[in-house]
């Protein structure tokens, strides 16, 4: 045993005593705590870049999730996109072919203009269609229309004319509502005109309309500076005054096309037309009025032509409509057109 005393000798061993109170503190201070305390940094600098470096690897991890999550959503809606445009194109390019004697039926309904479901392209695609399936024993026009392009109507008129002669077939006309303008000039290509007795028929005229301001900018002294090279150039402005000759020549336009309307009209109702001085002033009758005049030959419904005039009882809708596909390709080119021009403009401003 070591003396008490002996620990004040001269070259005494200064080994300190082990106590089990020394080492478990030695323990709970740990290799970090003696790292800290050798390099001399605190021991809150160091718990706040911990702290920091958490909330560093938390905002990449989100940016992460977020940037997948974008990706899955432009994925799912091209997924989306591209099956309705095979879904609509697939139905689109469907070519009807029933073997089975049938009567074709194509609806020509609403306004007959250009980019509408009763535009001349969708109106004889369909009508080429039904013309070309054997199993057709007749192409019926069902026609609900207040008129409209005299361009489109002429066009549908000239095709329906000659694709009768070129597949042999007989057409008929079946007027639901209204049968106008227009809708009439289509209507005369066929064999026969159906109506029902309430039906509007007729209004075989061509009108120009527009608005002139000219007074009342007067009255308001507003001055209209419209500048242009050709003296006509501005014809019909409506903030411009109309010159006789104008008239004149807007005018002789009108009853040019008139007169083609009227040409079609004989062309196509030959001599069950009962002519007067009100067939082709603009007027339109009812039904039963438009058989009495020869504007059409009876009545009848598309379920009657099928079944007494056609004997084909089956009716099978041959109108090609603008689908969903169709739709969205044409708004996403209207939109990417739009982006381009706007890409051009501010590129040309930036400049």
């Amino acid at each position: 045993m070591t003396d008490p005393a002996d620990s004040d000798k001269p070259g005494a061993s200064s080994v300190p005593e082990y106590t089990p109170n020394a080492a478990q503190a030695q323990v709970d201070k740990g290799p970090d705590a003696t790292q800290k305390k050798a390099s001399g940094e605190p021991a809150a600098l160091g718990w706040e870049r911990a702290t920091l470096e958490k909330l560093a690897f938390a905002s990449l991890h989100e940016q992460r999730l977020a940037r997948r999550w974008r990706n899955f959503v432009r994925l799912a809606w091209l997924v989306f996109l591209i099956g309705v445009a095979w879904f609509g194109f697939d139905q689109s390019n469907t070519t009807k072919n029933v073997t089975t004697p049938h009567t074709a039926v194509v609806d020509i309904k609403g306004e007959i203009a250009s980019g509408n479901e009763a535009s001349a392209e969708l109106i004889l695609s369909s009508v080429r269609a039904a013309f070309e399936d054997a199993g057709a024993q007749a192409v019926v026009l069902l026609i609900n229309s207040p008129g409209g392009s005299p361009v489109q109507a002429g066009i549908v008129n000239d095709e329906i004319r000659r694709l009768k002669v070129l597949h042999n077939k007989p057409v008929y006309a079946v007027v639901e509502e209204s049968c106008a303008s227009a809708a009439y000039y289509i209507a005369v290509a066929a064999d026969k005109i159906y109506v029902d007795k309430a039906s509007i028929v007729g209004s075989i005229g061509v009108l120009m309309d527009g608005f002139g301001f000219t007074g009342l900018m007067e009255k308001l002294g507003v001055e209209r500076r419209l500048m242009t090279a050709g003296e006509n150039k501005g014809f019909l402005d409506p903030f411009s005054p109309q010159t006789e000759r104008q008239r004149e020549y807007a005018q002789a336009m009108l009853n040019q096309i008139h007169q083609q309307f009227i040409t079609a009209v004989k062309t196509g109702r030959g001599t069950r037309l009962k002519e007067d001085a009100d067939t082709f002033s603009g007027l339109f009758w009812s039904g039963q009025q438009a058989i009495e005049l020869g504007l059409a030959d009876q009545l009848g419904s598309i379920d009657y032509v099928a079944r007494e005039v056609v004997k084909a009882e089956e009716i099978i809708d041959y109108t090609r409509r603008d689908n969903v596909a169709e739709r969205l390709v044409k708004r996403f080119g209207a939109a990417l057109g739009a982006a381009v021009v706007q890409a051009t403009q501010s590129s040309a401003v930036l400049r």
